[in-house]
């Protein structure tokens, strides 16, 4: 099944930090632009952040500074380091894969976009 796979979310206080992986499952990630999206409780999902191919990242403004996208193509992962987390973080982070023209001045998505399963994040008090 060529999907992906999220790991590492969980709880964590205001202020704390999750990092959270990509990995695919039956495909390598090289060509291809990660993206990370998230979905709160009763909101619709949205992108966050991503890295595409040539390591070109964008970030949405409220997680500038404190997120942070990487790849390491030698483990075939994507990571998403979360510093400062806030509780408007909270939600199910989802990664995933398409071509680079999803990753521009925003995070897209389209009928060819590779998912994952989503890992919850959840910031509390």
């Amino acid at each position: 099944q060529l999907g992906l796979v999220e790991s590492g979310g969980g709880l964590v206080q205001p202020g704390g930090s999750l990092r959270l992986s990509c990995v695919p499952d039956g495909f390598s990630l090289d060509g291809y632009a990660i993206g990370w999206f998230r979905q709160a409780p009763g909101k619709e999902r949205e992108g966050v952040v991503c890295i595409n191919s040539r390591d070109y990242t964008y970030y949405t403004e409220s997680v500038k500074g404190r997120f942070t996208v990487s790849r390491d193509n030698a483990k075939n992962t994507v990571y998403l380091t979360m510093n400062n987390l806030k509780p408007e973080d909270t939600g199910v982070y989802y990664c995933s894969a398409d071509g680079d023209y999803y990753c521009t001045t925003s995070v897209g998505s389209g009928i060819s976009t590779k998912w994952g399963q989503g890992t919850k994040v959840t910031v509390y008090s």
